[in-house]
């Protein structure tokens, strides 16, 4: 009996010290380690953001070095074809290059998005902040709110809005006011993460020891639904390049002497079968931004999401 506990205690304790030491590694990681770790091991999404990023930069540093600007003249090359000498991506019918016109048309999309997320954002966090925590009286009244101004297609709004104040159709402008009229998706997700965090213990126990609304609001819980909000900001981005895109199109977008994607490609739709380069270059480029920015918030909210399995070294 004592050579046969002799021989198999030795297996049973085998690789023991590792096993623990790994388990104890993966268990004191931070639920925010956890979720860096599992964006990053998201091949696809990590994918995505390399394009994104990559694409966002390049329209920066292009025309630090290149030598014509958005809004140049070359009237000795008039719709050249990509290729040509001294315009890597062809020309518009007034000679405008098409290359230093996508970097200009990316950073003035990429401003929509970041003046639509922080506004909207706002806006969204307060309302679905105070609805969902204070609940009653206030939640039903916001909420009805909410709901009257979402039975009118966003679209329409804007373009009724921006008819009436043309000095609106700039890149700022028009991020104004999508954002304006955007915030009320995430005024309903707040609430509905306000709604179950408020009965929490750590809300309770602040209640207890003093703390003011206020307080609870920022300190506790609005942190603490940081996964949907970071989730609602990526998508949301995506969807305001597009809907810019949509009011272009409809002749309530950006106007004037600047440009966007969505008005690259509003101009070059006349001239698609004709002039392919002028329509199919930038829908290729709003594209894959659009898809990036889909793919990246795919890839935040597994990230986020507490049913995926942990991501072991």
């Amino acid at each position: 009996m004592s050579s046969i506990v002799q021989q198999t205690e030795p297996a049973t304790l085998e690789g023991a010290p590792e096993a623990v030491e790994r388990e104890f590694t993966v268990a004191s990681r931070s639920q925010r380690q956890q979720i860096v770790r599992r964006f990053l091991h998201n091949r696809l999404a990590m994918g995505a953001a390399v394009v994104y990023v990559t694409v966002v930069a390049a329209s920066f540093i292009i025309p630090t070095f290149y030598q014509w600007g958005y809004s140049d003249l070359d009237l000795e090359a008039l719709s050249v074809k990509p290729g040509s000498p001294g315009h890597i991506l062809g020309t518009a019918d007034a000679g405008r290059d098409l290359l230093a016109m996508l970097c200009r048309g990316v950073q003035r999309s990429t401003l929509i998005a970041v003046v639509y997320i922080l506004l909207a954002g706002v806006i969204g966090v307060l309302i679905g902040a105070v609805a969902g925590y204070f609940g009653r009286w206030v939640d039903s009244w916001l909420m009805r709110f909410v709901d009257l101004i979402l039975t009118i297609p966003l679209l329409v709004v804007v373009a009724v809005v921006a008819s009436n104040f043309p000095n609106l159709r700039t890149a700022p402008g028009v991020a104004l006011l999508i954002a304006l009229f955007g915030w009320m998706y995430l005024a309903r997700i707040v609430r509905s993460s306000f709604l179950s965090l408020r009965e929490r213990e750590y809300v309770e126990a602040a209640h207890a020891l003093g703390a003011s609304n206020r307080r609870i609001i920022f300190k506790h819980l609005i942190p603490n639904s940081l996964g949907p909000i970071i989730v609602w900001a990526t998508l949301g981005a995506a969807t305001s390049v597009i809907t810019e895109a949509a009011l272009t199109y409809v002749g309530y977008g950006v106007q004037g002497d600047d440009t966007s994607l969505g008005r690259l490609v509003a101009d070059g739709s006349n001239a698609a079968d004709t002039r392919w380069w002028l329509f199919y270059i930038p829908g290729l480029v709003m594209l894959v931004i659009v898809m990036s920015m889909n793919l990246m918030g795919d890839g935040i909210r597994d990230a986020f999401d507490p049913s995926q399995n942990r991501v072991r070294a």
